[in-house]
């Protein structure tokens, strides 16, 4: 047998184990979907905007309430936020906002320009039986949310705690994915070959996996609303509108009379070279402000909550 028509044996050979490897595993994620979707229904309320169905989770009920806002990717923002807002609940009312395509919100083909984002996002609030004015509390991208809603309508918005937010000018510091980075990622996740991921990479992914701040019972869920909304068409579309929605807030007004305190990571300045001095900077342009440097990762709710907790309650309490 000549050398090239073994290779080209064992070419077909592979390419017909990879093709039956990937078959397997779309069929096997469908069947999964549809397992977890009956054994694990939303907690909160679904919300009918437009042609959407949105997720919004409330708890508490206190004078302020306090909205959560969910960074870019953020596969279940319920149970993302749970260690901050089980220290809130207490004394404040909580809800959880979960955009299109994020936790058990429905994917939707939408345009993802910030105006449309905030509109759905009060909407859905409104659909919930939630009122302003609102505390927000965004986490990463969703720092751009929180500005705009605080430009665009400012009785809205008693007060901005951002979880190392993005302002505007974090665009300028930030490297983008590449698109086909993007699409391989997307494309991985909707054939559901994430759920062969080893346990040490899922924990990587999922730190809450090794937290005390989410029972048994809600790790299986948090496992399993990764396998379903990671890196959604809607979150794709997100990083394609991310310039232009930070050029619509920048070119807006500071919102200087709102009360912002930024909770700023350490290691995510030292990964991203400027970050930590154009949050400050932005926040230097507020009249009521203050600041606290974490030594944590980005998603420093996770790993400083009780901390954030307290300055929070402070906080609040001064500008009440």
């Amino acid at each position: 047998m000549k050398p090239l028509m073994i290779v080209a044996i064992v070419f077909g050979v592979i390419a017909s184990l990879i093709l039956l490897l990937l078959i397997v595993s779309t069929i096997n994620h469908s069947i999964q979907l549809n397992k977890e979707k009956a054994a694990f229904p939303p907690p909160g309320e679904m919300i009918e905007v437009g042609d959407k169905s949105l997720h919004v989770y409330s708890e508490g009920e206190g004078e302020i309430t306090l909205v959560f806002l969910a960074g870019h990717g953020t596969s279940s923002p319920t149970l993302d936020f749970k260690p901050l807002w089980m220290r809130m609940k207490d004394e404040y009312r909580i809800a959880v906002v979960e955009k299109s395509g994020y936790g058990w919100s429905k994917v939707s083909d939408s345009p993802r320009d910030i105006q449309t984002i905030l509109e759905e996002t009060r909407r859905s609030l409104e659909g919930a039986g939630e009122k302003p004015p609102y505390v927000l509390l965004p986490h990463s991208m969703s720092g751009l949310e929180a500005i705009y809603w605080a430009q665009k309508y400012p009785d809205e918005v008693k007060a901005i705690i951002g979880l190392d937010p993005s302002v505007p000018e974090t665009t300028e510091v930030l490297s983008e994915p590449s698109n086909v980075q993007l699409s391989l990622l997307h494309f991985i996740s909707k054939i559901g070959l994430t759920r062969f991921m080893p346990e040490a990479e899922l924990i990587k992914n999922l730190p809450l996996m090794d937290s005390d701040d989410l029972s048994e019972g809600e790790k299986l869920v948090y496992k399993a609303m990764f396998f379903r909304s990671t890196l959604t068409k809607d979150m794709l579309r997100e990083v394609e509108f991310l310039k232009e929605n930070s050029r619509i807030v920048g070119k807006g007004q500071i919102p200087q009379n709102t009360p912002m305190y930024f909770f700023i990571s350490q290691q995510q300045g030292q990964t991203v070279k400027g970050w930590k001095d154009v949050l400050l900077l932005y926040l230097s342009r507020i009249d009521k402000k203050d600041f606290t440097i974490l030594d944590t990762g980005h998603y420093i709710h996770h790993e400083e909550a009780e901390l954030i907790a307290r300055e929070l309650k402070t906080f609040l309490s001064e500008i009440d």
